[in-house]
């Protein structure tokens, strides 16, 4: 009798995408209930829940959500992809199974670690370091055998690169470094690895998509308009590191004015169908997130006043973000699985939800009870991502529907 192959026996570990997305749909939910709970404890002390004494609990949110919880999603993206823009044979198990296991285990051990054990939060970061680096290491020896010039997947690499620069400078503050280097990590994680990335990916993959699905569209990708957003992210990111938030609105403006300009040049006229319709609207979030940033900017420049709070960070990175993960992982899990290329009503649903989300957790920065309203956007995004990670974990971890491998 023949063995059955361990894809078959173990559908999970078959590709790189699977084991990522199931890591990231268990991350997202075990990361925002506890941010939920805590919240609600903030807002309401009968609820309080026990805390880190040396991390204070809203950086432990941001790097969590940036370097675990969005980074397993990412790795499980170019770890797939990455072969294929190249023309390469696919990574083998051992290059990206380390990868889940560091990410996964990380995000176990840093969640333990916000219940008040310090000494697990460093053993958090060192895991996620390992798995940012084994993911690393497999993605620059295809780089390395690239027989052409793939500039999105250099791209993505060295927004890769950044992101460790920011992991790194948040393991410093977890060893007892300056609390600037847990500031660092913060400021790097979203303008030096996510904004960079997600542009990066939909520069190549939102056009193509276009064109795919709807006869007559023309892609438009010139290389520059890559290049002006990267220099402009570095610009507003350097911006921030130097705490010139007067002066934010010299890369805000421009970045305002390209998103604008890139959404019209890429919107899908007629009648797209519901899953590239879903990626087009995560990238309306874009302009809306750097008009709130240039709203900030010039009022303290005129003003003095910092107005709008978290709201632009929080519109980019639940709308923006949010909205466009859903959007991504939805297409990926449904084309890898056999399935029909469509927003299935979980799906829908979840997309609806986030821009809801987004919405109000924008909205809680102005409202006369903030932190009320800060608990109440939290526990919206649980309740928004829940049955569509459910469904993403359902999917990755059983067999194709087709019946082919993979």
């Amino acid at each position: 009798m023949n063995a059955i192959p361990l894809a078959a026996r173990l559908p999970l570990f078959a590709t790189p995408h699977r084991l990522l997305f199931f890591i990231g749909s268990a991350n997202v939910l075990s990361a925002m209930l506890w941010w939920t709970l805590f919240l609600a404890g903030v807002r309401w002390p009968a609820l309080a829940l026990p805390a880190p004494a040396s991390v204070p609990p809203g950086w432990l949110h941001a790097a969590l959500m940036q370097y675990q919880m969005l980074a397993s999603f990412v790795f499980g993206f170019l770890l797939t992809v990455f072969p294929r823009w190249m023309g390469l044979p696919e990574l083998s198990r051992w290059r990206y199974v380390p990868v889940g296991l560091g990410l996964f285990g990380g995000q176990l051990a840093t969640l333990s670690g916000a219940f008040g054990a310090p000494a697990a939060l460093q053993v958090g970061g060192l895991m996620t370091l390992a798995g940012w680096l084994a993911g690393m290491s497999a993605l620059w020896s295809l780089l390395w055998r690239d027989p052409g010039t793939t500039w999105h997947a250099r791209a993505c690499f060295a927004a890769l690169v950044c992101g460790l620069v920011g992991l790194c400078c948040w393991l410093a503050f977890l060893f007892g470094g300056s609390p600037r280097w847990a500031f660092c990590a913060i400021k790097l994680g979203g303008f030096g690895f996510l904004f960079p990335m997600y542009f990066t990916v939909a520069h190549r993959m939102f056009p193509f998509f276009a064109q795919s699905a709807m006869p007559g569209y023309r892609p438009w990708r010139p290389l520059w308009l890559l290049a002006a957003l990267w220099l402009l992210a570095f610009a507003h990111l350097g911006l921030e590191l130097m705490h010139a938030y007067r002066r934010l609105w010299i890369a805000d403006a421009p970045m305002l004015a390209l998103s604008l300009w890139m959404l019209w040049r890429w919107w899908p006229r007629g009648h797209p169908p519901p899953p590239l319709r879903a990626l087009f609207l995560g990238l309306a979030w874009l302009p809306v997130a750097f008009a709130l940033y240039l709203a900030q900017s010039a009022t303290y420049a005129l003003a003095g006043v910092y107005a709008l709070g978290r709201a632009p960070a929080h519109a980019l990175f639940v709308g923006f973000f949010g909205s466009v993960l859903v959007a991504m992982v939805t297409r990926v899990s449904q084309g890898h699985s056999g399935r029909p290329l469509v927003m299935p009503a979980v799906a829908r649903y979840a997309f609806v939800s986030i821009q809801c989300v987004a919405v109000l957790r924008v909205a809680a920065e102005l409202a006369p009870d903030g932190g009320a309203w800060q608990a109440v956007a939290a526990a919206a995004w649980l309740f928004a991502l829940a049955p569509w990670a459910l469904r993403i974990g359902h999917i990755v971890a059983t067999p194709r529907v087709d019946g082919k491998a993979g």
